[in-house]
């Protein structure tokens, strides 16, 4: 007997592992959204491929291998891993030889995201023709034998018609064949003798997936109540509304309500329940919807709603307009209602000023009442059963206007131009403004002053050196301070001003002048630009009363000049 069909079915085996590890690699990186549930039953038709190479062990004729053939086979799964199978395969047009099987036994799956791997054992008859001799003149009717078959493969989930249609990629199976053909009868040509067939089948085709593992989910069932104006009252109708999910398509659906108060009527999803007559309090309402007796097939529900008693009446007032000057007529508007319509009466009072009217329109009256305050109006309303209600609005008085904001006044600016050599000097020119000045401080109870020195640049003579003109600077800031220092000094010691209600500042204006600037109480000085002379460093130049030359003093204090500046 030769070994060659072993070697080959080993082949045939190694092959189909090397493809059944290599694709279940790549679904494990699968993923087929929506995947049903393992089904119940698989049907699988498709092509066969008989790889045979044995021989007759009797009369040492050869079996080949058949090209053409078909497989189909039902399996029934007990749960997702373990179900029995049943298989048939056809093969008969083989070099003059064919098989037909039949083959039942258990078989096991491993199901992934969107493949499934499957092996199975399986054993059956076999109805097979042996070949022909070489010389066509001997041969084998067909004769029932005994086969088995063991394997697997691998199939492969298509999304189509809900995941009912599958693939399967292939499956490869070990066959045995044991046929007795009898003793040989040359003389109607019978070879006789006992096939003992080693072979590997493979196969693939189209798979349909029937039913499912997992029932379907149960029944389930919720209602809610609605009613018009969301509150209920007595004699208001009530609406029970049920929503039922996962019901059976195609399945007559029955439906039935109960209440624990009023009448309820209603035979599909919808009910109304009839509250007249119902006291006050919470019902509640049930709901069943049935398919069929059978458990996950009808669900129950139940709502509850609540009867109020009647209510009392709400309001809301407003004002129009609600801002008015004393003295002024204001419209106000009240706006009552009742839950159950009831007739309504209106009344008004205010804080302030006076109210008229009786219906849902009232005046109020501002005669008397306070510039800028504030007038509560109160609308009243009740009802024939003597519930009342009552609600507020406001009514704003202007206020007078506000003072107007006290601010500086510039008086009358002093100029130092004229005396050329004493240019901080205080003259007989300046006694109408300083008049004026002292006159407008005493006339302002509480007034303070500001005394602006001014000075233009002192000019440098000869060549001019940095020396020169810092010494120049210092003349300019010197002259400035001298004349505000000395306007001050004429003011409190001539015309008896405070001392403490005068400022003396320096400034950047660049002309020889006093500023003068009345500060009335309550008002600040803007001091941007302005410096404060200190007062203890700069001493007013001593002064004969205006009118009387002082050339003595000047020429002194001409002397104290820098000899770098010259006079301006």
């Amino acid at each position: 007997m030769s070994y060659r069909p072993f070697r080959n079915i080993g082949r045939y085996m190694l092959a189909a592992c090397a493809v059944s590890f290599g694709v279940a690699s790549i679904s494990a990186q699968s993923t087929l959204p929506n995947a049903p549930s393992p089904s119940r039953v698989d049907i699988f038709t498709g092509y066969s491929y008989y790889g045979l190479s044995s021989e007759d062990q009797t009369t040492g004729e050869n079996f080949g291998s058949v090209n053409e053939g078909a497989m189909g086979s039902g399996a029934y799964y007990f749960n997702k891993w373990i179900g029995g199978e049943f298989n048939m395969t056809a093969n008969p047009n083989g070099q003059g030889d064919g098989f037909y099987g039949y083959y039942l036994g258990p078989i096991f799956r491993w199901p992934l995201q969107n493949y499934t791997l499957f092996a199975h054992g399986l054993v059956g008859a076999v109805h097979g023709v042996g070949p022909n001799n070489p010389g066509g003149v001997g041969y084998n009717p067909y004769t029932w034998g005994t086969g088995l078959m063991a394997g697997g493969g691998m199939d492969y989930d298509l999304p189509f018609f809900h995941h009912h249609l599958g693939l399967r990629l292939f499956e490869a199976d070990y066959r045995y064949t044991h046929i007795d053909f009898g003793p040989a009868n040359p003389a109607i040509y019978l070879q006789g003798g006992r096939a003992n067939l080693n072979g590997a089948e493979l196969s693939s085709g189209l798979l349909f997936h029937l039913g499912s593992l997992t029932p379907p989910p149960p029944v389930q069932y919720a209602c809610s109540v609605t009613a018009p104006t969301g509150t209920i009252y007595p004699g208001d109708p009530v609406t029970v509304t049920g929503t039922a999910t996962n019901l059976r398509v195609k399945k007559a659906t029955n439906y039935k309500w109960t209440s624990s108060g009023g009448t309820v009527s209603g035979t599909s999803n919808v009910a109304a329940v009839d509250t007249k007559g119902l006291a006050p309090g919470t019902y509640t309402v049930k709901g069943h919807v049935e398919q069929s007796p059978k458990a996950g097939q009808f669900a129950d529900c139940s709502t509850q709603f609540t009867v109020t008693q009647f209510q009392p009446p709400t309001i809301s007032c407003s004002a129009n307009p609600t801002t008015v000057n004393a003295g002024d007529p204001v419209s106000i508007t009240a706006v009552g209602a009742s839950p159950q319509s009831r007739p309504l009466t209106y009344s008004y009072s205010a804080t302030a000023g006076t109210i008229s009217g009786n219906t849902s329109t009232a005046t109020l009256s501002t005669t008397g009442a306070a510039p800028g305050s504030t007038i509560t109006i109160t609308c009243n309303v009740v009802d024939d059963q003597g519930q009342t209600a009552s609600a507020q609005t406001t009514v704003n008085l202007n206020a007078p206007p506000p003072p107007a904001p006290v601010v500086t006044k510039n008086l009358c600016t002093i100029t130092f131009d004229r005396d050329l050599r004493r240019p901080t000097r205080v003259d007989n020119e300046a006694k109408a403004c300083l008049d004026d000045i002292a006159l407008t401080e005493q006339q302002n109870s509480g007034a303070k002053l500001a005394i602006v020195g001014n000075s233009a640049p002192v000019k440098v003579r000869g060549r001019s050196t940095e020396r020169k003109r810092m010494l120049a600077q210092k003349e300019t800031l010197h002259r400035a301070e001298l004349r505000a220092v000395n306007e001050k000094d004429y003011l409190v010691k001539e015309k008896g001003l405070d001392a403490s209600s005068i400022a003396v500042y320096t400034g950047t204006d660049g002309s020889n002048s006093d500023q003068t600037i009345l500060i009335p109480t309550g008002a600040n000085l803007d001091t941007t630009g302005l410096t404060p002379v200190d007062e203890t460093e700069v001493k007013p130049i001593p002064r004969k009363p205006l009118g009387v030359r002082r050339h003595h003093h000047h020429k002194k204090a001409a002397s104290t000049t820098s000899t770098t500046s010259s006079s301006n």
